[in-house]
């Protein structure tokens, strides 16, 4: 398991799916990309699309999602997505009275019982009590993580006054 925090958003793709009876169907899929705002997220979403998506396609919504930290598998049969919410509980010095904290986190699994493990697997190297307030399935199918190119050419770091030296 690996855990990345980071700005994302919710969005929705509709187009026409190729079905298995070979007839076309209008459907609307939800993705998950990294942004830092919703230009940069429908940016995401078209790029990451128009791969998989022969012919028209139309972004019906964009919104930030209600979590900043994503739990992803390793497992390769972990392919749905579960939104989860958990109580951070912590006891007030002045009061002695218990806080719970709502952190909502998106956890990939393949089961209820696997999201449950891998939230624990995550959350056991800390030292933080938590309860699993809720988890539920989520339609979403795939999140799609921000990828920045790093092609820079090298840079020459030797002054100006050298570097006319060698060309001479």
């Amino acid at each position: 398991m690996r855990s990345r925090t980071a700005d994302w958003f919710e969005t929705k793709i509709r187009y026409e799916k190729t079905m298995d009876d070979g007839m076309q169907k209008p459907i609307t899929e939800q993705y998950v990309v990294d942004a830092l705002s919703f230009t940069e997220a429908e940016n995401s979403i078209i790029e990451e699309m128009s791969t998989y998506i022969s012919g028209e396609f139309k972004i019906t919504g964009i919104k930030p999602a209600p979590y900043h930290e994503i739990f992803f598998s390793e497992n390769a049969n972990d392919d749905k997505w579960y939104k989860t919410k958990l109580q951070f509980i912590t006891i007030d010095e002045k009061s002695e009275k218990e806080k719970r904290s709502n952190i909502n986190y998106l956890v990939q699994a393949s089961s209820l019982q696997g999201a449950v493990k891998n939230i624990d697997e995550v959350m056991g190297g800390t030292m933080i009590d938590y309860i699993i307030a809720s988890i539920v399935e989520t339609q979403i199918m795939d999140v799609y993580e921000h990828s920045a190119i790093t092609t820079k050419k090298p840079v020459d770091e030797r002054p100006e006054y050298e570097e006319e030296d060698i060309k001479e």
